[in-house]
């Protein structure tokens, strides 16, 4: 299930495993049509989390993440961010990025 996140809990959720943060906003029409695409990922890949970070609400954090256009998926593994995406990407190109974190 993918969950929402704000500033309080981002350092203790970048810690997790396999990360993806989705910096998105309800207003933004590429948001909207790449949502489905992480919901089938968050279903299909069991050893990763997702979250959501509305810039909107959390303008500084998105800011502080360096993300100037959304949506941005932004992967961390253990902390690290070690890849990242701006605009709506394909399912493979998400599947192919999950992969190599596990190099």
């Amino acid at each position: 299930m993918i969950k929402d996140l704000n500033e309080v809990d981002f350092d203790k959720a970048i810690a997790g495993d396999k990360v993806i943060i989705d910096f998105w906003a309800p207003w933004c029409g590429p948001c909207k049509i790449f949502s489905p695409t992480l919901d089938e990922i968050d279903k299909e890949v069991a050893d990763l989390t997702i979250y959501k970070v509305n810039v909107d609400n959390y303008p500084a954090l998105a800011g502080r993440q360096n993300v100037h256009s959304i949506p941005t998926l932004l992967f961390y593994r253990r902390g690290k961010l070690v890849d990242s995406s701006i605009g709506v990407v394909s399912k493979s190109v998400i599947l192919q990025k999950l992969e190599r974190m596990n190099d």
